[in-house]
Protein backbone atom coordinates (compact mmCIF):
# COMPACT_ATOMS: atom_id res chain seq x y z
CA UNK A 1 0.00 0.00 0.00
CA UNK A 2 1.34 3.42 -1.01
CA UNK A 3 2.56 5.67 1.72
CA UNK A 4 -0.38 8.64 1.86
CA UNK A 5 1.35 11.74 0.75
CA UNK A 6 0.29 15.21 2.89
CA UNK A 7 0.51 18.52 1.22
CA UNK A 8 2.12 21.05 2.97
CA UNK A 9 -0.02 23.14 4.63
CA UNK A 10 0.07 26.83 4.09
CA UNK A 11 1.65 29.06 6.64
CA UNK A 12 -0.58 31.45 8.50
CA UNK A 13 -0.12 35.19 8.26
CA UNK A 14 -0.62 36.93 11.10
CA UNK A 15 -1.70 40.41 10.60
CA UNK A 16 0.33 43.00 12.08
CA UNK A 17 -1.04 45.39 14.91
CA UNK A 18 -0.57 48.65 14.04
CA UNK A 19 1.07 50.98 16.75
CA UNK A 20 -1.61 53.78 16.49
CA UNK A 21 -4.57 50.96 16.93
CA UNK A 22 -2.13 49.53 20.15
CA UNK A 23 -1.79 53.19 21.35
CA UNK A 24 -5.46 54.24 21.09
CA UNK A 25 -6.31 50.74 22.70
CA UNK A 26 -3.97 52.10 25.83
CA UNK A 27 -5.81 55.37 25.76
CA UNK A 28 -9.08 53.66 26.14
CA UNK A 29 -8.13 52.16 29.15
CA UNK A 30 -6.48 55.03 30.43
CA UNK A 31 -9.90 57.15 29.19
CA UNK A 32 -12.34 54.97 31.09
CA UNK A 33 -10.36 54.80 34.33
CA UNK A 34 -10.20 57.98 34.71
CA UNK A 35 -13.33 59.16 33.69
CA UNK A 36 -14.69 56.31 36.41
CA UNK A 37 -12.55 58.10 38.94
CA UNK A 38 -14.16 61.53 38.17
CA UNK A 39 -17.31 60.06 38.01
CA UNK A 40 -16.93 58.83 41.72
CA UNK A 41 -15.90 62.22 42.40
CA UNK A 42 -18.77 63.90 40.58
CA UNK A 43 -21.01 61.79 43.17
CA UNK A 44 -19.27 62.91 46.50
CA UNK A 45 -19.47 66.55 45.16
CA UNK A 46 -23.18 66.26 44.35
CA UNK A 47 -23.82 63.82 47.71
CA UNK A 48 -22.19 66.29 49.57
CA UNK A 49 -23.52 69.30 48.40
CA UNK A 50 -27.53 67.83 48.48
CA UNK A 51 -26.44 66.79 51.96
CA UNK A 52 -25.73 70.33 53.04
CA UNK A 53 -28.65 71.51 51.45
CA UNK A 54 -31.12 69.56 53.47
CA UNK A 55 -28.94 70.21 56.56
CA UNK A 56 -29.28 73.99 55.47
CA UNK A 57 -33.24 74.00 55.25
CA UNK A 58 -33.85 71.73 58.14
CA UNK A 59 -31.70 74.03 60.52
CA UNK A 60 -33.49 77.18 58.92
CA UNK A 61 -36.88 75.53 59.83
CA UNK A 62 -35.76 75.28 63.38
CA UNK A 63 -33.86 77.81 63.81
CA UNK A 64 -34.12 80.39 61.14
CA UNK A 65 -37.37 81.53 62.37
CA UNK A 66 -36.41 82.18 65.09
CA UNK A 67 -33.67 84.52 64.94
CA UNK A 68 -35.95 86.34 62.41
CA UNK A 69 -38.14 87.11 65.55
CA UNK A 70 -35.50 88.12 68.05
CA UNK A 71 -34.09 90.56 65.37
CA UNK A 72 -37.58 91.75 64.86
CA UNK A 73 -38.08 92.12 68.61
CA UNK A 74 -34.41 94.13 68.88
CA UNK A 75 -35.74 96.29 66.11
CA UNK A 76 -38.66 97.29 68.23
CA UNK A 77 -36.46 97.45 70.98
CA UNK A 78 -34.32 100.28 69.38
CA UNK A 79 -36.80 102.14 67.94
CA UNK A 80 -38.75 102.33 71.50
CA UNK A 81 -35.51 103.90 72.91
CA UNK A 82 -34.95 106.30 70.24
CA UNK A 83 -38.50 107.38 70.30
CA UNK A 84 -38.15 108.14 73.92
CA UNK A 85 -34.64 109.87 73.23
CA UNK A 86 -35.35 111.78 70.09
CA UNK A 87 -32.48 114.02 70.64
CA UNK A 88 -30.08 111.15 70.95
CA UNK A 89 -28.42 110.31 67.40
CA UNK A 90 -26.88 107.34 68.76
CA UNK A 91 -29.98 105.78 69.64
CA UNK A 92 -31.23 107.02 66.10
CA UNK A 93 -28.67 105.21 64.56
CA UNK A 94 -28.91 102.31 66.57
CA UNK A 95 -32.95 101.94 65.71
CA UNK A 96 -32.38 102.25 61.62
CA UNK A 97 -29.48 99.20 61.89
CA UNK A 98 -31.71 97.08 63.97
CA UNK A 99 -34.30 97.41 61.87
CA UNK A 100 -32.13 97.43 58.82
CA UNK A 101 -30.80 93.46 60.19
CA UNK A 102 -34.53 92.90 61.12
CA UNK A 103 -35.25 93.10 57.20
CA UNK A 104 -32.01 91.76 55.94
CA UNK A 105 -32.51 88.78 58.27
CA UNK A 106 -36.46 88.35 57.20
CA UNK A 107 -35.66 87.97 53.69
CA UNK A 108 -32.75 85.92 53.94
CA UNK A 109 -35.04 83.13 55.90
CA UNK A 110 -37.51 83.30 53.13
CA UNK A 111 -41.12 82.11 53.79
CA UNK A 112 -40.79 78.98 56.16
CA UNK A 113 -42.33 75.81 55.81
CA UNK A 114 -44.77 74.39 58.34
CA UNK A 115 -43.69 70.84 57.42
CA UNK A 116 -39.90 69.66 58.69
CA UNK A 117 -38.18 69.20 55.74
CA UNK A 118 -36.51 65.28 55.42
CA UNK A 119 -32.79 64.97 55.32
CA UNK A 120 -31.44 64.25 52.39
CA UNK A 121 -30.65 59.94 51.75
CA UNK A 122 -29.43 58.83 48.60
CA UNK A 123 -30.30 55.31 47.57
CA UNK A 124 -27.65 52.96 45.71
CA UNK A 125 -29.87 52.92 42.44
CA UNK A 126 -29.68 57.00 42.50
CA UNK A 127 -26.22 56.71 43.39
CA UNK A 128 -25.54 54.08 40.06
CA UNK A 129 -27.51 55.98 38.09
CA UNK A 130 -25.97 59.70 38.59
CA UNK A 131 -22.45 58.13 38.26
CA UNK A 132 -23.19 56.78 34.69
CA UNK A 133 -24.33 60.02 33.59
CA UNK A 134 -21.68 61.93 35.13
CA UNK A 135 -19.45 59.30 33.45
CA UNK A 136 -20.98 59.90 30.09
CA UNK A 137 -22.92 63.11 30.03
CA UNK A 138 -20.20 65.46 32.12
CA UNK A 139 -19.04 68.54 29.34
CA UNK A 140 -15.73 68.55 30.26
CA UNK A 141 -15.34 65.50 28.53
CA UNK A 142 -15.88 66.90 24.95
CA UNK A 143 -14.30 69.11 22.85
CA UNK A 144 -17.86 69.82 20.04
CA UNK A 145 -19.21 73.23 20.69
CA UNK A 146 -22.51 71.92 20.19
CA UNK A 147 -21.96 68.49 22.09
CA UNK A 148 -20.73 70.29 24.95
CA UNK A 149 -23.80 73.04 25.61
CA UNK A 150 -26.23 69.67 25.24
CA UNK A 151 -24.43 68.32 27.92
CA UNK A 152 -23.97 70.88 30.28
CA UNK A 153 -27.87 71.39 29.85
CA UNK A 154 -28.05 67.92 30.71
CA UNK A 155 -26.28 67.98 33.44
CA UNK A 156 -27.66 70.36 35.43
CA UNK A 157 -30.44 68.53 35.38
CA UNK A 158 -29.19 65.13 36.58
CA UNK A 159 -27.49 67.55 39.65
CA UNK A 160 -31.26 68.57 39.94
CA UNK A 161 -32.54 65.14 39.63
CA UNK A 162 -30.33 64.13 42.22
CA UNK A 163 -30.82 66.19 44.92
CA UNK A 164 -34.97 65.28 44.15
CA UNK A 165 -34.04 61.71 44.56
CA UNK A 166 -35.33 61.39 40.74
CA UNK A 167 -34.42 57.93 39.62
CA UNK A 168 -36.66 57.93 36.76
CA UNK A 169 -35.14 61.42 35.45
CA UNK A 170 -31.47 60.18 35.87
CA UNK A 171 -32.71 57.02 33.75
CA UNK A 172 -34.31 59.45 31.04
CA UNK A 173 -31.25 61.78 30.81
CA UNK A 174 -29.08 58.86 30.66
CA UNK A 175 -30.96 57.16 27.79
CA UNK A 176 -31.88 60.47 25.77
CA UNK A 177 -27.81 61.09 25.24
CA UNK A 178 -26.81 57.51 24.46
CA UNK A 179 -29.34 57.53 21.95
CA UNK A 180 -28.27 61.21 20.36
CA UNK A 181 -26.33 62.20 17.24
CA UNK A 182 -23.40 63.76 19.40
CA UNK A 183 -22.45 60.05 20.74
CA UNK A 184 -22.11 58.71 17.59
CA UNK A 185 -18.17 58.58 17.54
CA UNK A 186 -15.77 59.03 14.33
CA UNK A 187 -14.00 56.25 12.33
CA UNK A 188 -10.45 55.62 12.19
CA UNK A 189 -7.30 55.48 14.66
CA UNK A 190 -5.71 58.29 13.67
CA UNK A 191 -8.73 60.61 14.69
CA UNK A 192 -9.93 58.18 17.34
CA UNK A 193 -7.13 58.73 18.88
CA UNK A 194 -6.73 62.61 19.27
CA UNK A 195 -10.14 62.47 20.80
CA UNK A 196 -9.57 59.74 23.60
CA UNK A 197 -6.24 61.87 24.33
CA UNK A 198 -8.10 65.49 24.49
CA UNK A 199 -11.29 63.64 26.37
CA UNK A 200 -8.44 62.40 28.77
CA UNK A 201 -7.16 65.73 29.27
CA UNK A 202 -10.17 67.59 29.96
CA UNK A 203 -11.62 64.90 32.31
CA UNK A 204 -8.42 65.38 34.13
CA UNK A 205 -8.73 68.70 34.23
CA UNK A 206 -12.48 68.56 35.78
CA UNK A 207 -11.30 66.16 38.14
CA UNK A 208 -8.96 68.82 39.82
CA UNK A 209 -11.95 71.52 39.77
CA UNK A 210 -14.11 69.01 41.39
CA UNK A 211 -11.41 67.94 44.40
CA UNK A 212 -10.50 71.41 44.43
CA UNK A 213 -14.65 72.24 44.95
CA UNK A 214 -14.70 69.35 47.31
CA UNK A 215 -12.41 71.19 49.50
CA UNK A 216 -13.90 73.92 49.72
CA UNK A 217 -17.48 72.68 50.58
CA UNK A 218 -15.70 70.68 53.08
CA UNK A 219 -14.37 73.95 54.89
CA UNK A 220 -17.43 75.85 54.63
CA UNK A 221 -18.77 76.99 57.99
CA UNK A 222 -21.90 75.20 57.05
CA UNK A 223 -20.23 71.53 57.00
CA UNK A 224 -17.93 72.90 60.46
CA UNK A 225 -21.74 73.25 61.91
CA UNK A 226 -22.86 69.88 60.21
CA UNK A 227 -20.03 67.79 61.55
CA UNK A 228 -20.56 69.40 65.01
CA UNK A 229 -24.12 68.09 65.05
CA UNK A 230 -23.05 64.82 63.72
CA UNK A 231 -20.22 64.88 66.27
CA UNK A 232 -22.53 65.45 69.34
CA UNK A 233 -25.59 63.12 68.18
CA UNK A 234 -23.03 60.14 68.76
CA UNK A 235 -22.70 61.64 72.15
CA UNK A 236 -26.33 61.79 72.98
CA UNK A 237 -26.47 65.77 72.39
CA UNK A 238 -28.95 67.77 70.05
CA UNK A 239 -26.80 70.93 69.06
CA UNK A 240 -29.70 72.34 67.16
CA UNK A 241 -32.27 71.93 69.96
CA UNK A 242 -29.57 73.27 71.96
CA UNK A 243 -29.40 76.57 69.58
CA UNK A 244 -33.41 76.72 69.54
CA UNK A 245 -33.94 76.53 73.72
CA UNK A 246 -31.09 79.41 73.71
CA UNK A 247 -32.47 81.39 71.03
CA UNK A 248 -36.04 80.91 72.83
CA UNK A 249 -34.52 82.64 76.15
CA UNK A 250 -33.20 85.28 73.98
CA UNK A 251 -36.59 86.03 72.56
CA UNK A 252 -38.04 85.64 75.54
CA UNK A 253 -35.55 88.40 77.47
CA UNK A 254 -36.22 90.88 74.01
CA UNK A 255 -39.83 90.31 74.58
CA UNK A 256 -40.10 91.19 78.47
CA UNK A 257 -37.34 94.03 77.75
CA UNK A 258 -40.03 95.51 74.86
CA UNK A 259 -42.87 95.47 77.10
CA UNK A 260 -40.88 97.07 79.96
CA UNK A 261 -40.19 100.11 77.63
CA UNK A 262 -43.99 99.99 76.61
CA UNK A 263 -45.09 100.24 79.74
CA UNK A 264 -42.60 103.04 80.53
CA UNK A 265 -44.10 105.22 77.43
CA UNK A 266 -47.65 104.42 79.26
CA UNK A 267 -47.35 105.62 81.99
Amino acid sequence: MAPKITEPQPLQTLTPVKPEDQELARKREEQAAIETELAECELRAANLRAELGAFERRYLHFVGARYTELDELNAQIAEEIAKSQPDNLRAQQAAREARSRASSTKTSAGEQTEQEPKPFQASLELKRLYREVARRVHPDLTSDRDDRAKRQQLMAEANQAYEQGNEAELTKILTEYECSPEAVKGEGAGPELIRVIRRISQARSRLSEIEAELQELLRCDLHQLRMRVNEAEKHGRDVVKEIVAKVDEQVAQAKRRLDNLQQRVQV
